[in-house]
């Protein structure tokens, strides 16, 4: 039986200093049978010209692999439609396009970007390429069967040239093997993709001083086996729906996570065990959680998830704040490093009942507000890639 695996994708790019737009682009297709089709393009300069060409690459490639066409002719229509320059002797848009299955079989073909490495176990492993000429430009292409725990790291030029400053010698750069050096040993330690990229940025912005010197981009695909996660919040809005609401909750595959102090306890009857409030007090602005014998994760409600929410805004912007979230033990740090890298299904039981305790005038959250952050929450966790369902009560 043939495993079918889970694409976990996350991608950063850090602006040339000066500039105000990026010149390298990443499209991401996600199919309805579950393959993904990805492409980083790195347009020749910087500025709204080089955007605009690597925007125009990647969305044009990316939508004629996902309409099933054969390659070669979307790498000849791509080849053909870019010029080269006279001065450089360069295309105009540079290219990496990654097809994946959810089978775990990779397509990748790649145009002068910097060669994708693929890292099995905390090593580099070698891919054997097949090159063809298309209009004077050679493509190279290869088909590789991926594993779970296999990750895909892709980049710019910008991110090989990390160090090197306007005037220095380009034997100051970082270099694409040594990229590969530093992150490989980090894809065993269960980091999502997005950290992982986070990471690789971090090291970059920090080798160009804060300025980088070129765009820089780097795109990583972590494959992982599918994890579902179910998390209950709030009592049903009828009291009878207690029972029924927690039954079908613990029926999911899964791990579970109750938050609020009333969700809690209706999850401690229903399941015959204590419900046991932590009395340490990790950090200052997130009430503490607690533990039922039978669940994986007991905390405050809705002040909590907002918390959480914050941390996934941030998670698909800069991801500035995964340094907080990914090492503290509160409980929406916990609870960010479960939906942010741990799953990839989630299922909301939510339940509807106004809660006496959010309409003291000294507390902003009405019924409304509360609905509004679980939603908010499940749209960021979607644009994540992550499968969500949402069950009222």
């Amino acid at each position: 039986m043939i495993e079918h695996l889970y694409a976990d994708i996350g991608y950063q790019s850090l602006t040339k200093h000066g500039q105000f737009v990026c010149g390298d682009h990443i499209e991401v297709i996600h199919q309805p049978d579950g393959s993904s089709v990805l492409v980083l393009a790195d347009g020749l300069g910087s500025g709204v010209k080089a955007n605009i060409l690597s925007t125009l690459t990647a969305t044009i490639l990316s939508r004629m692999v996902a309409a099933n066409l054969n390659i070669t002719y979307c790498v000849r229509a791509i080849a053909e439609a870019l010029p080269v320059c006279s001065v450089r002797k360069l295309a105009y848009s540079t290219f990496t396009m990654m097809h994946i299955t959810p089978t775990g079989r990779c397509l990748i073909v790649q145009y002068d970007n910097p060669c994708i490495a693929l890292i099995r176990n905390g090593e580099e492993v070698p891919l054997s390429f097949t090159r063809m000429t298309v209009d004077d430009k050679t493509v190279e292409t290869v088909s590789v069967q991926l594993q779970k725990g296999d990750v895909l790291l892709t980049i710019s030029d910008g991110a090989e040239n990390a160090g090197v400053a306007p005037g220095m010698s380009y034997e100051h750069k970082w270099g694409r093997d040594e990229i590969v050096q530093y992150i490989a040993p980090l894809c065993v330690a269960g980091y999502s993709a997005k950290t992982l990229n986070t990471i690789l940025l971090d090291e970059c912005f920090s080798r160009y001083e804060g300025m980088p010197g070129d765009d820089t981009t780097a795109l990583t695909v972590y494959m992982r086996t599918r994890e579902q996660i179910n998390l209950s919040i709030g009592p049903p809005a009828n009291l009878e729906d207690n029972e029924k609401m927690m039954s079908l909750f613990f029926a999911k595959g899964g791990k579970h996570v109750v938050c609020g102090g009333t969700t809690s306890r209706i999850a401690a009857e229903y399941l015959g065990k204590p419900l046991v409030v932590s009395e340490e007090r990790i950090d200052d602005d997130v009430p503490v959680a607690g533990t039922i014998e039978g669940v994986d994760l007991v905390t405050e409600g809705i002040l909590t998830v907002n918390r959480v929410l914050d941390y996934a805004r941030d998670y698909l912007e800069d991801n500035e704040t995964y340094s907080q979230w990914c090492f503290k033990r509160d409980g929406a740090s916990t609870l960010a490093r479960m939906l942010f890298e741990e799953a990839t299904d989630i299922n909301f039981f939510v339940g509807r009942a106004v809660n006496p305790a959010h309409q003291s005038p000294d507390l902003n959250i009405s019924f409304d507000i509360k609905m509004r952050i679980i939603g908010d929450l499940a749209e960021c966790l979607k644009q994540m890639g992550k499968t969500i369902r949402i069950n009222y009560f």
